[in-house]
């Protein structure tokens, strides 16, 4: 084994335990979201090679290219010479919309029910470092807040990212090593999408650690966690509920602050409302004016305090 092999198994095992820190002491399984990509097939050959006989894999077909299935196959062939228990999901109905996102939807209720099914704990997918900074350039460009800011998440309630502070460079290497040539996705060519055209840029960038990249986004993650503590204490005290809607009784908070606070009181009145990032403004602006204006079917009240209760009906100061 050399140096380099030996530094990145030993960098996932520190980044599961992290991720998963009773991981190691308990029996529990982790399962491995597998395209066939040189980074998944990374994530499946390092936690093969960590935890042998701990994990589960899934490729999921989105039926969306034809070549799809044969790449799904592939991987299930790598896992059979392993012995890695491995699964080929497939959505009922076909993706139709925005492609993107409904099949990032697809996907991820299929893993979802295929964890359910063969009683797997953890999922693990293999975004690692150049993916955090093309989602933060990307996001910049979209003018997230900070909470868009901070990136991929290493962690969100059972699904974890061990390799988000690895190079895909890295992960290359790793499996060309072992003698494997990974899938290559045609859409990860295709101009059409915003993050190729980010990737396609950032090439002409040499001399920059991209890991350095999820460090920042820790950095704004641990920010955004700060802020969300300091709401939920100011929504402890000056947030109160009734039957018919909320009020928040102070105001003059910083603007962050403040938009977070509207944010709770609007998820009290209606927990699917899910209003865009000029609406949220533009209702506080109107608020802190004293008027009254409706977002989504929330009567929000301004004055001394600020009162929200679902709307008879909509009107016509309703926030566009």
């Amino acid at each position: 084994m050399d140096n380099e092999t030996a530094s990145l198994r030993k960098d996932f095992v520190e980044a599961v335990s992290r991720l998963i820190p009773a991981f190691e002491s308990n029996d529990q399984k982790l399962g491995l979201a597998v395209s066939g990509g040189p980074d998944s097939l990374a994530l499946l050959l390092l936690a093969f090679e960590t935890y042998p006989g701990r994990i589960a894999a899934a490729t999921v077909d989105h039926g969306l290219r034809p070549a799809a299935r044969a790449e799904a196959e592939f991987v299930a062939s790598i896992c059979d010479q392993r012995s890695i228990p491995h699964a080929i999901l497939r959505p009922v109905v076909p993706i139709r919309g925005s492609i993107q996102s409904a099949a990032r939807r697809a996907r991820y209720g299929l893993l979802h029910d295929w964890m359910k099914d063969h009683h797997v704990d953890w999922l693990a997918t293999a975004h690692h470092a150049d993916d955090q900074l093309e989602t933060m350039i990307m996001r910049i460009l979209r003018g997230s807040g900070i909470d868009g800011m901070s990136g991929i998440r290493e962690k969100r309630n059972n699904i974890v990212r061990p390799l988000l502070h690895f190079r895909k460079s890295a992960l290359i290497s790793y499996v060309a090593s072992h003698g494997i040539e990974a899938v290559d996705d045609p859409s990860n060519a295709d101009q059409g999408y915003d993050r190729v055209r980010v990737r396609n840029a950032l090439k002409d960038l040499e001399g920059f650690d991209t890991s350095l990249a999820s460090q920042s986004a820790s950095a704004l993650g641990s920010a955004r966690e700060a802020i969300e503590w300091h709401v939920d204490q100011l929504a402890a005290e000056y947030v109160k509920s009734a039957d018919d809607g909320c009020a928040l009784s102070k105001i003059g908070f910083p603007h962050e602050i403040e938009r977070r606070l509207l944010l709770k009181c609007l998820h009290i009145c209606d927990p699917a409302l899910s209003p865009r990032g000029n609406q949220v403004d533009q209702t506080i602006h109107a608020l802190q004016r004293g008027e009254t204006v409706t977002l989504g079917n929330i009567l929000c009240r301004g004055g001394e305090k600020w009162t929200f209760r679902t709307a008879p009906k909509r009107r016509n100061s309703q926030i566009p």
